[in-house]
C-alpha cells in the first residue's frame, strides 16, 4: 500500500475524505469517550485542568480523594493550600495546580454563583482554562458540541491531511469546517482514541491502522502488520 496522494484534493473531496476517515474510526472505537471520570460539571472542569502535563489515569485515582474532601466550589475555594497540594502532588507541578484550583472556585463562587457556565466564552475567563479545556467539559459535561485540540488531536489532523495549521485555535477552525457541528465531541473522542492507541506520535502502528488507505502520512511508522500490532494499545497510556 501507497500513501494516498493529496495533491490538488478539493475542500469537497477533503471532506468525504475526511467524513469517511471519521466512520471508520467510529467504527473501530465504539466505546470512545471521556477517560476522565467526572460525576457533574465542575468535576469535569477540574479533572480537565488536572490532567495538563499527566495522566487521565493519575487524575482518576486522585479524583475520589479530592471530591471527598472538597465536593462543590465553595467547598474548593476555601481549601487549605497545603491539603489540597497534598491531594494533587502526585500528579505533577502541583503548587501551579493547586492554584489554579483555588482560583478556577472563587471565580465560580463569586462570578456564576458556584455553577459551572455552559458558554465557552464563559468559561475561558475563568482561571487556567482555555479553549482545551472549556470544549472538553461543553462536551462532556453539557452535551454541547465542542472540538477538543489536544496534543493527540492536532497531531493526527495534520498526518491526515486535514490541515497544516499548527496553531490549536486555527485546528479547531479548520477541522470544525470539515464536519457537522453535531459530530464534533465524538470526532475529538476518535481521534485522541486513535492517537493513543495506535497512531503514536514517535512510531505509529500504519500497518494496522483501519484508515490507512486515506492517510497521506502512510509509512510513517512500521508498515508490517505484525510488527504494526505489537504497537497497538488496548487502552490509553497509563
Amino acid at each position: 500500500m501507497r500513501p494516498i496522494d493529496i495533491t490538488g484534493e478539493t475542500s469537497t473531496q477533503l471532506v468525504r475524505r475526511a467524513r469517511k476517515i471519521d466512520r471508520v474510526l467510529a467504527e473501530t472505537y465504539p466505546d470512545a469517550k471521556a477517560e476522565l471520570d467526572f460525576d457533574n460539571p465542575f468535576e469535569c472542569l477540574v479533572v480537565t485542568v488536572l490532567s495538563a502535563q499527566t495522566t487521565d489515569k493519575r487524575v482518576n485515582l486522585v479524583r475520589p480523594i479530592l471530591f471527598a474532601a472538597y465536593p462543590d466550589p465553595a467547598s474548593m475555594a476555601a481549601a487549605d493550600r497545603a491539603h489540597l497540594e497534598q491531594i494533587v502532588g502526585p500528579l505533577g507541578f502541583f503548587r501551579a495546580k493547586t492554584e489554579s484550583l483555588l482560583k478556577l472556585s472563587a471565580a465560580l463562587v463569586e462570578r456564576y454563583d458556584g455553577q459551572v457556565p455552559a458558554r465557552l466564552d464563559d468559561l475561558v475567563t475563568l482561571p487556567g482554562v482555555g479553549r482545551k479545556t472549556a470544549n472538553v467539559v461543553l462536551g462532556n459535561a453539557f452535551g454541547l458540541p465542542g472540538i477538543t485540540v489536544d496534543t493527540h488531536f492536532g497531531r493526527l489532523a495534520r498526518r491526515l491531511g486535514w490541515t497544516e495549521e499548527t496553531d490549536p485555535v486555527k485546528v479547531e477552525h479548520a477541522i470544525g469546517a470539515l464536519f457537522s457541528k453535531r459530530d464534533w465531541t465524538m470526532l475529538s473522542h476518535h481521534l485522541i482514541w486513535h492517537g493513543r492507541r495506535r497512531c503514536h506520535a514517535k512510531k505509529p502502528a500504519c500497518g494496522a491502522c483501519p484508515v490507512a488507505r486515506w492517510c497521506p502520512s502512510y509509512g510513517t511508522g512500521p508498515t508490517d502488520p505484525v510488527e504494526a500490532e505489537k504497537l497497538v494499545r488496548t487502552e490509553g497510556p497509563n
